[in-house]
C-alpha cells in the first residue's frame, strides 16, 4: 500500500507544504513528490535587512491554510488518504515554528492519525537522497543561512558531526557582508550576482580556520571586508561602486576554499566516498562548482539537492516523516518546538 505524507515547513520566512508518496513496486521503492507550495516572504522583510519575527509569524498563520488546501489538490488527496503529518520542530523562530508545528498536530488529531516532529537540519541532510534509490553513507556539508556543519551519516538516524561553525555561518556572513555592500537582502544571491562580473584576486581576504580542524570561523573574514572599505572611502566606510563586484568576488572565493577544502579533508579523514551538499547558500553555482571540481579530482562522487530542494521546503520535512513513519516511529502531541534543536 502507498505511504501519504503531509508536511508543514514553517521555521523561518518561508511558509511551505509538501505532500510525498512511497510505494513499493517490483524494481524497490519509489518516493514521489506529488506537490510541493512554498510562500516567500522575501518581498516583506527585504525592507528590514532582515527576517522580522512577528511579521513572519503573522504571515504564516495568513498562508498556511490556502497551501495545504492548495497542495493537496495539486496532490490529487483529500485529507483522509494522509498517513502520517509531518513539521518543522527546530531549529527556528519559535514564534513560526509555532505556526506549523501547532497546525500538524491539529490536522494529526483531526483525523486521528500520527503526527512526526522533525529536525529542519535533518531535512536539509536527506534532501539530497529524495530523488535517489535509497540513502547511503556519506559525508554532508550543510551550508544555510544560520548553520554551517559537517556530518558523517552512516544511516537514517545515524550521525556523527565532525565541524560546525564557531561564530557567523556562511549565510550569515553572506547576509551581513550584502548588507556593508549596500546590495538587497538576502546578500547571498546578490554578492553571487555581482560577483560573476569581479576578480576573485582584486583583495586577499584571509581563509580562517583552513588547516586547523573541522570548524568554522567566518567573523574574521567579514572584519576583513569592514576593515577593507575604510581603505577604500575611509570618510564614509561605505563601497565605492566600481569596487563591489570585485569585493563580492574576493569574499565568495574566501568563503567557497574555506567550505570546499574542509569539506574535503573530512571526507578523506573519515573514509566516505560520497559527499552531500545541501542548504539554502548551496543553491550558489560557483560553490557547487569548486566542490565538483574538487570531488572529481579526489575521485568522490558528488550529491547536491537541486535547488527547489536547497532552500526552505516542505518536501525535505516530508521526506524525513517519511522515513520516521517507515520505521513505526511517531512523536508525542505534548512535544513541544525547540528552537535551539539540534541534529547530533
Amino acid at each position: 500500500m502507498p505511504t501519504t505524507i503531509l508536511a508543514i515547513e514553517s521555521s523561518c520566512d518561508e511558509t511551505a507544504v509538501a505532500v510525498l508518496r512511497h510505494t513499493d513496486t517490483k524494481e524497490g521503492s519509489q518516493v514521489e513528490v506529488l506537490a510541493s507550495e512554498i510562500s516567500s516572504q522575501i518581498d516583506i522583510h527585504r525592507e528590514f535587512g532582515g527576517v522580522v519575527p512577528e511579521l513572519a509569524s503573522r504571515n504564516h498563520s495568513l498562508h498556511l491554510r490556502p497551501l495545504i488546501e492548495c497542495a493537496m489538490e495539486d496532490a490529487g488527496v483529500n485529507i483522509e488518504e494522509i498517513d502520517a503529518f509531518g513539521a518543522t520542530a527546530g531549529p527556528g523562530l519559535a514564534s513560526s515554528l509555532l505556526v506549523g508545528n501547532t497546525t500538524a498536530k491539529s490536522l494529526a488529531l483531526a483525523t486521528g492519525k500520527p503526527f512526526i516532529s522533525v529536525n529542519h537540519m535533518e531535512g536539509h541532510l536527506l534532501s539530497p537522497f529524495l530523488h535517489e534509490p535509497a540513502l547511503r553513507s556519506n559525508l554532508a556539508l550543510i551550508v544555510s543561512g544560520g548553520h554551517t556543519l559537517l556530518i558523517q551519516m552512516k544511516a537514517f538516524g545515524n550521525y556523527q558531526r565532525l565541524g560546525s561553525t564557531r561564530d557567523d555561518a556562511a549565510g550569515e556572513a553572506y547576509d551581513k557582508v550584502g548588507k556593508m555592500l549596500g546590495l538587497p537582502y538576502p546578500g547571498g544571491p546578490e554578492i553571487e550576482k555581482q560577483a560573476r562580473s569581479g576578480s576573485a584576486e582584486a583583495f586577499q581576504f584571509p581563509r580562517s580556520m583552513m588547516k586547523d580542524g573541522l570548524d568554522f570561523s567566518f567573523s574574521g573574514l567579514k572584519t576583513a571586508v569592514l576593515y577593507q572599505l575604510e581603505k577604500l572611502d575611509p570618510e564614509s566606510g561605505r563601497a565605492p561602486a566600481d569596487s563591489i563586484p570585485d569585493l563580492c568576488a574576493s569574499f565568495q572565493a574566501a568563503v567557497i576554499d574555506v567550505l570546499v577544502s574542509k569539506t574535503i579533508r573530512a571526507a578523506r579523514a573519515c573514509g566516505e566516498t560520497t559527499i552531500s551538499l545541501s542548504g539554502g547558500v548551496s543553491c550558489n553555482l560557483a560553490l557547487r562548482e569548486a566542490m565538483q571540481r574538487a570531488c572529481d579530482q579526489h575521485g568522490i562522487t558528488l550529491l547536491i539537492a537541486p535547488p527547489a530542494l536547497s532552500t526552505d521546503n516542505a518536501a525535505m520535512i516530508a521526506f524525513v516523516a517519511l522515513h520516521h513513519h517507515l520505521q513505526g516511529q511517531s512523536s508525542s502531541l505534548h512535544l513541544d518546538i525547540n528552537p535551539n534543536l539540534k541534529l547530533t
